[in-house]
């Protein structure tokens, strides 16, 4: 979709802005601060029609009374299972969300890992993953286990690969730089690097990225790769079991990581 606009907020969130077929009208998602989407609104004579939340974290969820101070007819669509200032639609795995004058459908799914109760928001076309999924990496996983963070990859990963990802942070090169440190023979990997490094060099976003391009270039979502595997038991020197015991070690790999 090419009417989906980020807005830089804090040091290197993306607020994503999805216009109306007849471009009068926003639906703005996890909205971290109101300042900049207002400024967006009214310098572009725009509308808020409604919020999507992907999960409770202040960088994404913090604007919303701000902006229902002005826009109170906007819906806030957020994860049912956390708290969330504003939100009034309590929105779980399997709910539906029709925005006909964006011609935008979205299903929702749970996928825990980072907080619990976090969801995305997707279709064929687009998929707003807050920081369950990130170019090239994965969020932390602060409330959930490894498990549930590596069930919720997989799931995304049966979405399909065309894909476009839409995630919360502009992480990508620093992602790429740990992902290298894990397969540094990865042909995709290398190029995904020259495109990404390009595109930030022009102060434009690294996003969206295709899943088809994330299944060949995140290592967090190529646990069953034998070079992933491999590359976990050298760092460790301990025998991989299975993908999750993969994931845990490879983001706990992550964590300890420094450029």
């Amino acid at each position: 979709m090419n009417n989906i606009v980020a807005i830089p907020a804090f040091k290197d969130n993306y607020i994503w802005a999805v216009h109306s077929l007849d471009g009068n009208q926003l639906v703005i998602v996890d909205p971290g601060i109101a300042q900049p989407v207002l400024d967006y609104l009214h310098f572009n004579n725009l509308t808020l029609h409604s919020i999507l939340i992907t999960h409770h974290h202040n960088d994404h969820s913090g604007g919303v009374l701000d902006l229902l101070k002005e826009y109170p007819q906007a819906q806030v669509y957020g994860p049912s299972n956390e708290k969330v200032s504003g939100v009034t639609n309590a929105m779980k795995e399997k709910d539906r969300i029709s925005f006909t004058h964006f011609d935008l459908h979205l299903n929702v799914i749970d996928i825990p890992g980072h907080t619990l109760g976090h969801i995305a928001f997707f279709n064929e076309s687009v998929l707003f993953c807050g920081d369950t999924l990130f170019s090239c990496g994965c969020g932390r996983v602060f409330e959930g286990t490894p498990a549930q963070m590596y069930n919720s990859l997989e799931k995304i990963k049966k979405i399909g690969k065309n894909t476009l990802v839409y995630c919360g942070h502009e992480y990508t090169l620093a992602n790429i730089a740990f992902a290298e440190q894990v397969e540094p023979n990865n042909v995709a990997l290398k190029k995904r690097h020259d495109e990404a490094k390009k595109l930030r060099q022009q102060n434009l976003p690294s996003l969206p990225v295709t899943l088809a391009c994330e299944f060949e270039t995140n290592p967090f979502l190529r646990c069953q790769e034998q070079t992933v595997i491999d590359a976990v038991e050298n760092h460790y020197r301990v025998k991989m079991l299975d993908p999750v015991m993969v994931f845990a070690h490879l983001r706990e790999w992550k964590n300890q990581f420094t450029l």
